[in-house]
This record gives C-alpha cells, structure tokens and sequence, in this order.
C-alpha cells in the first residue's frame, strides 16, 4: 500500500511563530541598550513577474504590518542584525486577453490577492547624526514566506464546457491545492529608512521593494492544463497553461515605533579620540 504524505501547514506556522518569539526572547535576556523592539505598519503595491510575460497592472493599497527586533553595537557606523515577523497582503492582476479590446483602458483583468506571513533577516548597515537623535540606514533581507489565505476577482469573460461562458464578474476565496499553488516562498528585500530617537522611544519610516525568487503557481512540468479548473471553480484560475515563472514582487512604505531597552549605549560616541602623536624617530647620519 502505497503511502502519502501531507503537510501540516498549521504546524509550521506555529514553529516559525515560536522561532521569531524565540530570538525576541533571547535578544532581550542579552544585558545591552541596543537591542530594540518596534511595531510597524504601512501600505505600498504588489505586482508579479509573470513568464511568459502578460499584460499586467500593479495593485495599490495593500497592507504590511508586523513586528521587529533589532541588534545595534555601540560603534558610529555599524552595521546592525534583526528579525521580522510581518503580514502582508501580496498579488497580482493581469489581463488575460488583451487581443479582444482596442485600447488598453478597456481591458479586463483578473486579480488575485494573498495573505501572507513573512520573516525577514535583515541587515542593516546605518549611521548616526545629530548627537544620536537621528539615524539612517540601508537594509538588506533574505525573506520567507508563507501564504495561508487568497482571493480572486475575474473581470473578463471566459469559456467553460466547449463554447459556454461564464459571465463577468466572478470573485470568492481561492483554494489552494497542493499540485497548483505554492504557500511557502522566499526571495531578497532592499530598502532604506530614518529613526528619530528621543530618548528611549524611536519614530521611524521605511521604505522596502521586496523580490520574490519563488514562484506562487507551479510551473508546467507539475501542472500543465488549467481545463479542469474551469469545472471545479469558474473563473477562479484563468490561465490556459500555467506560467513558467510567476514570482512576486512587493514595495512597501512603512512607519516605525520602537523602544530600545535599556538607557545606556553608545559608549563609542564619549570616547575622545586620541591626539596623533608624531613620529619621533630620528636618523643619525655618519660624520665623514
């Protein structure tokens, strides 16, 4: 008897909710004032890099929110580590046949948006002005993440059943199944940002394009005809072939309020730096 085996989705999510509190845990028991904590929360666009390549149109309005924790040494120009644990609504909306329509503002397009869940490691190189009241920095991120709910909106009309046709608008949940759809991905993230501290308290805003590697519907050689599709849920997945790449892509502008523990640090700003002593050496020359 042949057996199968099956994810636990709920599982993993558990344990990459338990490793992020984790790492907080540890960052904090850690004696240092630069570990930090911040809520985040902001809106930006989604897209995605759809091979071959279709008519797309970006989706703004989506939402990011989640929590970090950062590691800053004591140095003026560091380059500090840290964790997120962010949800995020990600998608994508194209239109499926453009052909049908003379100009694009008449084209109809199919939409889908994911709900996902998503852990940055970052990087963050930065540096302090204004006697450590303001700091900017760069990031740089290796993301993971898993998509754990979607919905789909079909504006266009599509056939079903050898010449029938579904009329437009058809919208609802869109299912995951194991040989279509892929939850986990992963990709790169860059961006930049500013903190204003006062004190303890941190006020910030960020900016971050995330780059997706991963893609979000498996590519022929798993799942090759769409046909049956049309059958089990119209209009939920409109594609006649599924793509050969379909990575997303995410550009968030987010704001910042952290607190850093701890009221001492940046020992290295009250170090005075030490007087350039000059070469004292001096050389005899030979008396002929």
């Amino acid at each position: 008897m042949k057996r199968t085996f099956r994810i636990n989705y709920k599982t993993i999510l558990r344990r990459i909710v338990a490793l992020v509190a984790l790492l907080f845990a540890v960052g904090i028991a850690e004696s240092s004032a630069q570990h930090t904590i911040a809520l985040t929360g902001g809106t930006g666009m989604a897209t995605a890099r759809l091979y071959p390549k279709q008519e797309m149109r970006s989706i703004w309005g989506t939402y990011s929110a989640g929590v970090s924790w950062r590691y800053y040494t004591d140095e003026r120009f560091v380059g500090g580590v840290g964790i997120d644990l962010e949800l995020m609504q990600r998608g994508y909306s194209y239109a499926p046949y453009p052909m049908r329509y003379e100009n694009k503002k008449e084209y109809r397009y199919y939409t889908r948006k994911l709900n996902s869940i998503m852990v940055p490691l970052v990087w963050q190189p930065h540096a302090y002005l204004f006697k450590r009241h303001l700091r900017l920095y760069l990031e740089a991120a290796l993301t993971f993440s898993y998509n754990f709910s979607s919905t789909f909106f079909n504006d266009e009309k599509f056939a079903i059943d050898f010449g029938g046709t579904v009329e437009p608008p058809v919208s609802g949940k869109y299912d995951f199944r194991p040989e279509r759809d892929n939850r986990f991905s992963f990709g790169l993230a860059g961006g930049g940002g500013l903190d204003i501290l006062i004190k303890q308290v941190e006020f910030g805003v960020r900016v971050r394009y995330d780059f997706g590697f991963s893609d979000i519907l498996r590519n022929r050689n798993k799942y090759y005809d769409n046909g049956l599709d049309s059958e089990t849920k119209p209009g939920e997945n409109p594609f006649y072939l599924t793509p050969l790449r379909s990575p997303l892509d995410n550009l968030t502008i987010s704001l910042r309020v952290g607190f850093r523990i701890g009221k001492e640090g940046f020992k290295e700003w009250y170090k005075k730096r030490l007087p350039r002593q000059k070469n004292k050496e001096v050389f005899k020359f030979p008396i002929a």
